[in-house]
């Protein structure tokens, strides 16, 4: 049968991705304390395409979809890949899963457990080499100080999403990342309170108050103390409680560990 995709293009248009999105899937991801946790994720293939072909072939991304079935997951999105460049004879191939992690969280007073939703992200990308890297969108707390500083009575306070995207050394724990994020903030959010534990939470906010912007230093800060990072972006969207807008703020910024390290073994040896 003719190969339609593999006819001549004349107009000499390379590019640079083209595949399928939005496929649901499942997939694996390593969970600290269960070991895996089987999720569905939102799935985007794509490769780039020289300028003499006519167009890509679909099918074969399912092909490695259906050939990986039952072992997505972070540890196999190399091979993954790479089979994808093989089978597509292309030279970069990229693939991103977003999915719903969910981890069980404890209220702080009656210690009622409950599970909580965070949307994550993978992005994977091979040419002559694999890169990788992870996002994830932490619900919190924020409660403006403005508001505490001149009001008589109370403060307003709102959900916010701090969004954190990675590339790192080794291996993070979405666990340990999300906690990170957590701890920056006015308040975790939880999915289940009682009356004494929504107490707590109120007043752990109103003790603890955070602009926006607040709350971005303070994951930088915390970012930048972890020798694993090697970039980061984080975002902050506030959904005003008193305001029909969001209050925003973004850093972007890199960890160079390995050069800070250098100074200081150079410092060291002029000290002696």
């Amino acid at each position: 049968m003719p190969d339609m995709q593999q006819s001549r293009d004349t107009r000499n248009i390379a590019i640079d991705q083209v595949g399928i999105k939005n496929i649901r899937y499942p997939i694996v991801v390593l969970d600290k304390h269960n070991e895996q946790q089987h999720t569905v994720a939102w799935v985007n293939m794509y490769v780039d395409l020289p300028e003499q072909f006519k167009g890509t072939h679909m099918s074969r991304f399912i092909e490695v979809l259906n050939l990986y079935h039952g072992e997505i997951s972070i540890e196999n999105m190399e091979a993954i890949l790479v089979e994808i460049k093989s089978r597509l004879g292309a030279s970069r191939a990229h693939l991103e899963l977003d999915f719903p992690y969910f981890i069980k969280k404890q209220a702080p007073v009656s210690g009622a457990q409950s599970l909580l939703e965070y949307q994550c992200r993978m992005i994977g990308t091979m040419g002559d080499d694999f890169n990788f890297s992870l996002e994830v969108k932490v619900p919190v707390t924020s409660l403006c100080p403005c508001s505490k500083e001149i009001s008589d009575r109370g403060a307003h306070n709102q959900r916010s999403n701090v969004t954190v995207h990675i590339t790192y050394s080794g291996h993070v724990w979405l666990e340990d990342l999300i906690q990170w994020i957590e701890e920056c903030a006015s308040c975790p959010v939880y999915s289940l309170l009682k009356r004494e534990d929504e107490k707590a939470v109120t007043e752990q906010a109103y003790d603890n108050p955070m602009f926006v912007e607040d709350m971005v230093r303070a994951v930088t800060e915390k970012l930048r103390s972890v020798e694993r990072i090697n970039w980061f972006k984080i975002q902050c969207e506030n959904f005003e409680s008193i305001h029909n807008h969001s209050a925003y703020a973004m850093v972007e910024g890199q960890n160079n560990w390995s050069v800070d390290k250098s100074v200081d073994k150079v410092d060291n040896c002029q000290q002696e």
